[in-house]
């Protein structure tokens, strides 16, 4: 038999994964070190020279695409179909069984299966039969919870009536949920993969049936597992030890939409006959990329631990960048990469990379001016999302009362109470007497038509923005936007949104305020308005408001030099975004403290942890040349602020990193006070993570260190009297 195209491209350390005897394994995969090679590899292995049946493999992950690649990967090994493998994401494999045993799982045949946007819509219905205030149980809300409770397996009749008014009617409202998609034959996706758990636990037969059929189980990124995931994988596997998982615990970086890190150290424990295989060789980056990513997530305790290495040498060392503000910091990374270019580099092998979505507006920005093509990678560019676009049809609408797209877009948004029937005679009114859908509403308001609840609501939204253009009036751009944004209700439309990305939108349109304080159009007119070679002849930038040039400019950089997936462009994208994906040359933006790591973690322990793993993920993104940078002074969310350095530049050895600093791009303020990167080379008895006592704030934990001599200085989490900085020479601290 001959095995050579199943060991030839394999190291050491994959061969041994590969070939290792059926048992319980895992296989922890650093990144770039090759785990899908090893999963569809170890699937060769066993149907060629174990002679394990095809029809008994199972093979889970979490999207089709990486589906389709195993599959694709494995026929070309094996030179045969991939079809009776049941290789898929977990939503699909649960649908699968569902499908076959819908009686036994309770289902009728016929049963829908409800994306997210179907899921909303019923809870919208649902709320309303309940006569629940939407604003005060926000639909996106309900449905979070009710997915999140299906992630750990809860159902309502599990839950405990409860005292708490909003508690007792959440599970009130899940418990309706329940019953209504019963009736209707109506699945969700947290409930494909709950029903399938409950399928094989309630009923033995299916169970060693499938326990039977799946002789051999494998598991992709194991560590975005979440409890039902990882519970009906268990029920599969009860009593075989036929389970085979591929993850890396320092790229687990979904703990807030469910995935549960402890599953990947868990599984030790309900496996004791396990094999546990690190895969360390990396074939993506360069030496000193990978030596900063080790040393910046050995700082983390909960960890299994592994070290990256390479055999293509050290290369180029990391270059570090201290901007003036955020303007610099776009124009140097835009520069690089016109400079990558002009030496014959790809644009679509650079990456932006960053914390926040609100970031993304200044390198967008820049890219425009420059006419480089760029992408936002698994979102949308600034000016394209749906908060921003609200805010702009406020302001077109304060600007342009015949701007009936705006009108419509912000008539009840956020909601005042009118409905879509008064909506419809709006426009009805407008084709009958072709009249814009403003001059219509007051048509509508004159004819008395309206119940007296419509009608008010109606003269609010128009006094509303009528008082919008009188207070304008006298103020400056960004004073403009500033106040459509607060007075408008977006902001605390947005504030209520707890779970679709609420804050992250607030944020937006904080910057959407700082775009305004920042536009020229003296400086921006001329190269939007020659965008691809546009004729821009006998324009004057001068001509209209700077609220209607503002207006311009935000709807072409909406419209223009967005790539798509195959054109050579720049590629942004927040750091979760980048998982799985590599390019050789990354931008790692934004490197300070509040940002990245961002505010909300810097005094909870685990949080911090899960922001060191996504600076890790980030870093080795980068295969030939990564470059990190920071801003001295930073307007961000509408704030000026002088941050500190990121705590994760101080953690990379200074043998790895050259500081950059290329002519001053923008006037430096005055005022702005300079921060200094200082080393994480702490002497002495204490360490991250280290438990700590003090005579007078208690117990604690070391959150980070900074400093030398006399200066030497850290920051602890005191159980008690929250997050200090102490200066060690006079802390006296005792080590726990």
């Amino acid at each position: 038999m001959d095995i050579t195209s199943i060991i030839d491209p394999l190291n050491d350390a994959q061969r041994q994964a590969v070939t290792a005897p059926s048992q319980a394994m895992l296989v922890l995969a650093g990144a770039g070190s090759g785990k899908t090679r090893v999963l569809v590899h170890r699937i060769a292995w066993q149907i060629q020279v174990l002679g394990v049946s095809a029809h008994s493999i199972l093979a889970v992950t979490f999207t089709n695409k990486a589906a389709k690649e195993m599959r694709s990967r494995i026929e070309d090994l094996l030179k045969l179909s991939a079809q009776s493998m049941w290789i898929g994401t977990f939503h699909g494999v649960a649908h699968r069984l569902l499908r076959r045993h819908a009686k036994q799982a309770k289902l009728p045949e016929t049963f829908q299966v409800m994306d997210s946007g179907d899921q909303l819509r019923i809870i919208k219905r649902l709320l309303a039969a309940l006569n629940l205030d939407a604003d005060k149980w926000p639909p996106r809300q309900v449905q979070w919870h009710i997915n999140a409770q299906k992630d750990e397996g809860i159902r309502a009749r599990h839950t405990m009536e409860s005292a708490d008014p909003y508690q007792q009617q959440m599970l009130n409202i899940y418990k309706a949920y329940e019953e209504l998609c019963d009736r209707s034959g109506l699945v969700d996706f947290a409930e494909l993969l709950l029903r399938a758990h409950e399928l094989l636990r309630d009923n033995q037969d299916v169970l060693e049936h499938y326990q039977q059929r799946f002789s051999q189980v494998h598991v992709d990124e194991f560590q975005d597992t979440n409890t039902i995931q990882y519970a009906w994988l268990r029920l599969l596997t009860e009593g075989r030890d036929n389970i085979f998982v591929v993850g890396d615990d320092d790229q687990s970086i979904y703990g807030w939409r469910g995935a549960k890190i402890e599953n990947i150290y868990s599984f030790q424990q309900h496996y004791p006959n396990h094999q546990v295989i690190k895969l360390e060789q990396n074939y993506r980056s360069t030496g000193h990329i990978l030596k900063a990513a080790n040393k910046v997530i050995s700082l983390n305790n909960s960890r299994m631990g592994k070290e990256l290495w390479t055999e293509a040498g050290d290369g180029e060392l990391i270059s570090l960048y201290s901007a003036f503000n955020e303007q610099d910091e776009a124009h140097f990374v835009v520069e690089r990469i016109r400079a990558w270019v002009k030496q014959g580099g790809l644009r679509k092998d650079v990456a932006i990379l960053y914390r926040s979505n609100a970031q993304s507006r200044q390198f967008e920005e820049r890219l425009m001016t420059t006419s480089t093509p760029y992408r936002v990678y698994g979102g949308l560019r600034f000016f394209e999302r749906v908060e921003i676009k609200n805010a702009l049809a406020y302001l077109r609408l304060m600007s342009n009362r015949n701007d009936d797209a705006s009108f419509e877009r912000v008539i009840n948004t956020p909601t005042r109470g009118i409905g879509a029937k008064t909506v419809d005679d709006i426009r009805s009114i407008a084709r009958d007497q072709n009249l814009s859908l403003w001059a219509s509403a007051i048509v509508l308001i004159n004819q008395r038509t309206l119940s007296a609840r419509a009608t008010n609501a109606l003269i609010g939204f128009l006094e509303l923005i009528k008082l919008f253009a009188v207070q304008a009036e006298a103020l400056e751009l960004f004073e403009k936007v500033k106040l459509v944004v607060e007075k408008s209700g977006l902001i605390q439309l947005y504030q209520k949104d707890k779970v679709d990305k609420g804050e992250e939108k607030v944020e937006n349109l904080e910057e959407l305020v700082n775009a305004a304080r920042l536009f020229n159009a003296s400086t921006i007119g001329d190269s939007v308005f020659t965008l691809n070679g546009a004729d821009n002849e006998g324009l004057n930038v001068a001509e209209g408001s700077d609220l209607e040039l503002f207006l311009a400019h935000a709807t072409l950089e909406s419209g223009e030099l967005q790539g798509d997936d195959f054109d050579d462009c720049v590629q942004l994208m927040t750091l979760h975004s980048a998982k799985g994906l590599e390019f050789k040359q990354v931008f790692l933006v934004g490197m300070e403290e509040g940002l990245f790591p961002s505010q909300q973690s810097v005094d909870d322990i685990g949080r911090l942890e899960e922001e060191r793993r996504l600076c890790y993920v980030g870093i080795t993104r980068a295969m030939q040349q990564l470059y990190l940078s920071y801003a001295e002074s930073r307007r961000l969310y509408g704030r000026e602020t002088n941050p500190r350095p990121s705590r994760f530049l101080r953690e990379i050895p200074a043998e790895h990193l050259q500081n950059v600093r290329v002519k001053a791009t923008v006037s430096r303020p005055v005022t702005m006070i300079k921060a200094k990167a200082q080393s994480l080379q702490i002497a002495g008895k204490y360490k991250l993570g280290q438990r700590v006592s003090h005579q007078k704030f208690g117990e604690g934990v070391v959150l980070q260190m900074e400093g030398e001599g006399a200066q030497e200085r850290v920051q602890i989490k005191f159980k008690q009297a929250g997050a200090k900085w102490l200066m060690l020479a006079y802390a006296q601290l005792e080590v726990l």
